[in-house]
């Protein structure tokens, strides 16, 4: 209950009219307004304690709101510095895949020229055995000898021509220089032929990639006996699998080595028995012979240069007629360019095609400072 209402009940009690009456009502009032002071004071204390919390509260508001900027900006910064770490890492790792693709595709490579080594290795090693003896000469460095090319090519003429080589390049040129010749038959019968160069399609150069056959053994070092013999000995002996042998597809003798080449149907059996360099093979029912295996080398033409050459002692006549048989005009061609009277001089040899037939003509290295015929 408020003070108001306690003195509402004393007035009710009291008179208004009397002194003591308007005494106490006066009391009455001066505590009211004692009271409402008292709440006054209160009210400007409790509104002062209002404000200054108020002004608390902003200080602490605009505290924390600037703490929050700056921890907003500072997020910011961090954020920025752990993307640019981030993109730095990223980057990083990039870099080091690169450099594990790297490192595979050399790791890859060097597998493969290990490989290569490793068969070319195999490749020396099957080279042909060669005994040297040093005679105490010495020589340069770069004075060595290059290794010698020699060509074989096929030349297919045609019909009514003939091939002729003169031991003397000079003969030749003069042969070609008269172009046309009258070639008497006897009596008054003459045919006239015409005198044309002969140019062969050679090459100048080749790069040969040597390879380990995987099917293929070379066998050397053998004793001398009949061929056929031979080449069944060592048939029956590398088709046992005691020896490590396999299934034997073809024997085949090289006469100008005396070695022979086993081929066999699998291609696992070379390599094993190429590891044992050396075998023992039963000749006969009390000896044995022991020879030597070594892979045997297949040989690819990488690259091949050619040129165009003029065979500077060969003459290639044209429009012979068949007026006779083969060997009575090839016997008559030869006697009239023998004769110095026609130009001609000493023949080395001679072809001659008829019309109607088919003849190759095979033109070989000579020498290695001579012209390939």
């Amino acid at each position: 209950m408020s003070s108001e209402e306690d003195f509402s009940l004393v007035d009710s009690q009291l008179s208004d009219d009397t002194l003591e009456g308007v005494q106490n009502l006066i009391s009455n009032q001066k505590k009211i307004y004692d009271l409402l002071l008292e709440e006054q004071k209160d009210l400007i204390h409790s509104r002062d304690d209002r404000r200054e919390m108020t002004k608390q509260f902003k200080r602490r508001t605009e505290k924390m709101t600037l703490d929050f900027k700056k921890d907003e900006l500072s997020y910011r910064d961090q954020l920025t510095l752990e993307k640019a770490k981030v993109d730095q890492l990223k980057q990083e790792e990039g870099d080091l895949m690169r450099q594990i693709r790297q490192v595979q595709a050399a790791i890859k490579e060097e597998g493969v020229q290990n490989d290569y080594l490793r068969e070319q290795a195999d490749v020396i090693k099957a080279m042909p055995d060669k005994k040297l003896v040093f005679r105490g000469a010495t020589a340069e460095a770069d004075d060595w000898e290059m290794f010698e090319m020699r060509s074989e090519v096929i030349y297919p003429m045609e019909g009514g021509t003939a091939l002729i080589t003169f031991e003397e390049e000079d003969v030749a040129q003069n042969i070609l220089d008269m172009k046309t010749h009258h070639v008497e038959l006897g009596g008054d019968c003459r045919i006239t032929v015409e005198s044309r160069a002969v140019e062969l399609m050679l090459p100048s150069a080749a790069e040969i990639n040597s390879s380990v056959c995987p099917n293929r053994i070379l066998v050397s070092n053998l004793p001398k006996m009949d061929e056929e013999t031979l080449k069944n000995k060592l048939e029956i002996h590398f088709s046992k699998s005691k020896h490590k042998g396999g299934e034997v597809d073809e024997c085949e003798y090289l006469p100008d080595s005396g070695a022979v080449v086993v081929t066999f149907v699998e291609d696992n059996i070379a390599k094993g028995l190429t590891e044992c360099e050396f075998h023992d093979v039963r000749m006969d029912k009390k000896t044995s012979h022991r020879v030597k295996v070594t892979p045997f080398l297949n040989g690819k033409i990488t690259d091949l240069q050619t040129l165009m050459t003029t065979c500077p002692r060969t003459v290639l006549l044209t429009g012979i007629p068949h007026v006779m048989d083969r060997e009575t005009l090839q016997d008559l061609l030869e006697i009239h360019f023998q004769k110095n009277g026609n130009g001609g001089g000493e023949i080395e040899a001679m072809l001659y095609n008829p019309l109607g037939q088919s003849t190759s003509a095979v033109f070989r290295s000579v020498s290695p400072d001579s012209q390939r015929e």
